[in-house]
């Protein structure tokens, strides 16, 4: 893979080159990138979704788009430290075709931005919940009405995949959806395959799948632009990553490890004699002693270790990328860059405590268990009432449910697959107060 292919400007829909070194240097392309997806309203929606603890009531508690936010400032600090050193070895992009460092920074930190777009409510059980009820539940039965990789996309439906169906969608009078350049849509493809086979290998890019059948031809086309390198033949789409989804990806490891873990602290599921014996062994290198202890308040303390915790977790995934860079553009590095930190003991013992203290917390499970039902019962009306309503066997009900629905969402004239897969693209669009704010309507709860 070459870096000036990977760093297309290029937009669905164009009939012209777009050069770097035409760019119009007060509003680069790749920021309109940043731009677009931060006026979206699938961006917009974030605020009121999960990260970690569904439906908190609290203010320091962070949600999807202040993950968002955050893993997009990280990354960008990744993106301009590796665009430099790469800048500097190949000397070729800036002098012939007119990239700067700044650029990778700006690629990173959209594809960061957009990383949860696609994400469901309630967490990541809003995703096994939309696949289970249809790989258990009543969608089960639609199972011998689907391929294999169209039924596959739905019993392990995947933020990342309806990530890159928002991003990239076409709607009537919006072609392309946001548009966003390739290089931005290649580094946000963190698993750049089909979802069958299933995990054919231990690769960091087979983990999951990153397209549904519906947007294959979209994906395939972006992957070619890109130069990105095919790894599997015939019928099974697959391609190794995008060398700057790999910082994307750090980005996010950072920050949910480091900020997750503060999260419980605040929230008092985790002792701050752990915050400090843990967080300490990422930062014993850079940490200030007298500065330390002259905070008073227990949030300044925090806050100091993790600001030395994500710095000292940048520095580390830069060496490793940059020492494994023609690894990368080969398609032969096959792990996340933490994998092989310098930390990755102290990295695995803080996720550990997370896991064990926030993400099983009572409070967490809970609260899991009522999205299942939500979800599950939402799915359960509106895939049923669109289905009866393409067969002609629609009740007064059914119709009364689709009215409801967003206009492109009530579209049954298009197939059996794509109408159960935008039912669970809508699900997946809704906040977790407006999936509980419907199910109440569904139930009968609320009349208003």
């Amino acid at each position: 893979m070459h870096w000036e292919q990977l760093l297309s400007l290029k937009r669905q829909g164009d009939t012209f080159k777009r050069l770097r070194k035409e760019q119009d240097e007060t509003r680069l392309g790749f920021e309109v990138d940043y731009d677009r997806i931060i006026f979206s309203k699938a961006f917009r929606s974030l605020q009121d979704k999960t990260q970690v603890i569904p439906l908190s009531k609290t203010d320091f508690v962070h949600t999807r788009l202040t993950h968002s936010l955050e893993v997009s400032v990280v990354g960008r600090s990744l993106g301009r430290i590796a665009g430099k050193k790469i800048v500097e070895k190949h000397p070729y992009l800036s002098e012939i075709h007119g990239y700067k460092f700044n650029d990778f920074g700006a690629i990173v930190a959209a594809a960061a931005l957009s990383h949860d777009i696609g994400n469901p409510p309630f967490g990541h059980s809003g995703e096994k919940s939309i696949g289970e009820f249809f790989k258990t539940g009543a969608g089960k039965k639609y199972q011998s009405v689907l391929s294999k990789k169209e039924y596959q996309d739905i019993i392990d439906f995947e933020g990342n995949a309806n990530g890159f169906k928002l991003l990239t969608e076409s709607k009537e009078g919006v072609s392309g959806g946001l548009r966003l350049s390739y290089a931005t849509l290649g580094a946000f493809m963190k698993y750049p395959k089909e979802s069958l086979p299933k995990k054919p290998t231990k690769h960091i890019a087979d983990k999951k799948f990153g397209f549904f059948q519906s947007e294959k031809e979209a994906f395939i086309n972006v992957a070619n632009e890109l130069g990105l390198k095919q790894t599997r033949n015939g019928d099974k789409v697959s391609y190794a990553r995008h060398p700057l989804t790999f910082l994307v990806e750090a980005a996010d490891d950072i920050c949910y490890t480091i900020i997750d873990f503060e999260d419980g602290i605040n929230l008092g599921l985790i002792s701050e004699d752990y915050a400090l014996e843990y967080l300490i062994k990422l930062v014993k290198d850079s940490i200030n002693t007298k500065k330390y202890n002259s905070l008073v308040y227990r949030e300044d303390r925090l806050s100091y270790l993790r600001a030395l915790a994500i710095n000292t977790l940048i520095t580390d995934a830069i060496d490793i990328f940059i020492t494994n860079e023609d690894a990368i553009l080969k398609g032969d590095f096959h792990v996340s860059l933490l994998d092989k930190s310098t930390y990755a003991a102290q990295i695995k013992d803080i996720i550990t405590l997370s896991v064990n203290k926030v993400y099983k917390a009572q409070e967490v499970i809970e609260k899991e268990i009522a999205g299942y039902k939500i979800i599950s019962d939402i799915l359960d009306v509106y895939s049923s009432a669109l289905i009866n309503e393409k067969e002609n066997k629609a009740s007064n009900y059914d119709r009364l449910m689709i009215s409801t629905l967003p206009k492109f969402y009530q579209r049954t004239e298009i197939s059996l697959y794509n109408i159960l897969l935008n039912t669970c693209c809508y699900v997946a669009s809704l906040s977790d107060s407006a999936a509980v704010h419907i199910h109440n309507k569904i139930m009968g709860k609320q009349l208003n």
